[in-house]
């Protein structure tokens, strides 16, 4: 209770700039929606077009990797996981409305759509009788994304999701106290004429085309046996112009019927244009540039194909986030402690069921991973035998001595606890 009452005498808010105790008090102020507001919403065209799936697949494949607050050793090796109130924001619980996953891959979709996207943490725990302002030694309760609408030298404006009003609210904001990533891929994304913006015109072209295509309008020029230069014969040729329309309207089935003299031209007929071949063209360069296969999508693509679909387009997106969290999140004095925040991709997701016995028996004869970690990488739960912790290789024949230390060594752990 103690530990409750102290966060809230220190607590920070992005939004009032102090304790949000009075977040449940006028709840019932506050209008509902029928859509989840805080969702994020595609700019630019790209929720009408393929651009969408292909953001939403990257997206998804960042989220599945894991981001973690650790600390390593001098050679900076992963050496143990922090328990921190940042590290349950970027494992578990981000905020009121997202898990930690959730977060990150509402950090790639905006980053793709915007080309920048901050990251704010709107909740935090300061040290007693400090602001924001004054200090950097912080602990990171909740964050959020956030739309940067206007930068300044030193702090920025943004649009962030409310969770204590429901709207979507502007703030300013130290840069210092924000973590503004930027798309790696910008070049290509986010360019006014990079490769994925003209493949967004050629597809708006081509919806154009289409629409115009199904209007329902016939384009017909009809050919009179007489000339209509004159008044009379330009009235007596839109009479009959109308009585066609009046057939084709009034007619169950749209049939008209014409005089043997008039002659008939029908123009909406399709025209052969190289529209269709540019979209595919830039479609295959985009992918190109972005790592992307037909494979990727379709899950079909073998283990060298995702293998550099993960290295050209997955990490560097992965590291700008995590770079980024790390020089914005940790004080240079955690930094000097070995701390950071690294993000680490399991590399068993690509591996086939057939693999796995001969990856395990390699992995434990070459003393890189006990039994036991093997069998919670195969969803196994854990051995009881000391032998399954203990880096050995069992298919090798022990001394006694050796034995004796394996045997004795689970004892004096237990005894020593």
């Amino acid at each position: 209770m103690a530990e409750i009452i102290t966060r809230f005498q220190n607590a920070w808010n992005a939004f009032i700039g102090r304790d949000p105790t009075n977040r449940f008090l006028d709840n019932n102020w506050y209008g509902g929606y029928s859509y989840r507001p805080d969702r994020t919403r595609m700019t630019y065209g790209n929720e009408r077009s393929i651009i969408s799936s292909i953001y939403n697949r990257i997206s998804i494949d960042c989220s599945n990797i894991t981001i973690q607050h650790i600390k390593t050793d001098e050679n900076n090796r992963y050496l143990e996981t922090v328990d921190s109130k940042l590290n349950n924001c970027l494992t578990l619980d981000a905020n009121l409305d997202q898990t930690g996953r959730a977060l990150i891959q509402d950090i790639v979709l905006s980053m793709f759509d915007e080309g920048c996207v901050a990251v704010v943490p709107t909740d935090v725990d300061i040290p007693k009788n400090k602001n924001i302002e004054d200090t950097n030694s912080y602990d990171i309760i909740t964050l959020r994304t956030g739309k940067i609408v206007e930068w300044f030298p030193y702090y920025v404006k943004i649009e962030v999701y409310n969770e204590n009003t429901g709207k979507k609210q502007i703030i300013q904001m130290n840069k210092k106290d924000v973590a503004i990533i930027e798309n790696p891929l910008y070049v290509v994304m986010n360019e006014p004429n990079s490769t994925l913006r003209r493949l967004i015109r050629k597809l708006n072209l081509l919806d154009a085309v289409d629409e115009q295509s199904s209007a329902g309008k016939l384009d017909l020029i009809i050919q009179f046996p007489y000339t209509v230069r004159t008044e009379n014969r330009k009235k007596q040729a839109e009479d009959r112009i109308k009585k066609i329309e009046n057939q084709l309207s009034g007619s169950k089935y749209g049939i008209a019927y014409a005089d043997a003299t008039e002659k008939i031209t029908q123009l909406n007929r399709p025209v052969e244009n190289n529209l269709m071949n540019q979209i595919q063209y830039l479609t295959s360069m985009l992918y190109s540039q972005l790592g992307l296969t037909e494979a990727i999508f379709n899950g079909t693509a073998d283990e060298q194909t995702l293998l550099n679909y993960y290295i050209t387009t997955v990490e560097p997106i992965m590291s700008a986030i995590t770079d980024e969290f790390k020089r914005k999140f940790l004080t240079k004095t955690a930094r000097s402690q070995h701390q950071s925040i690294n993000f680490f991709r399991d590399p068993f997701k690509l591996v086939p069921i057939n693999n796995i016995a001969e990856i395990a028996d390699k992995f434990t004869r070459n003393e890189i991973l006990t039994s036991n970690e093997i069998r919670g990488i195969i969803g196994f739960k854990p051995s009881d035998d000391p032998k399954a912790d203990l880096l050995i290789n069992s298919n090798l024949n022990q001394s006694n001595e050796e034995q004796k230390e394996t045997d004795q060594e689970p004892v004096e752990q237990i005894e020593n606890n």
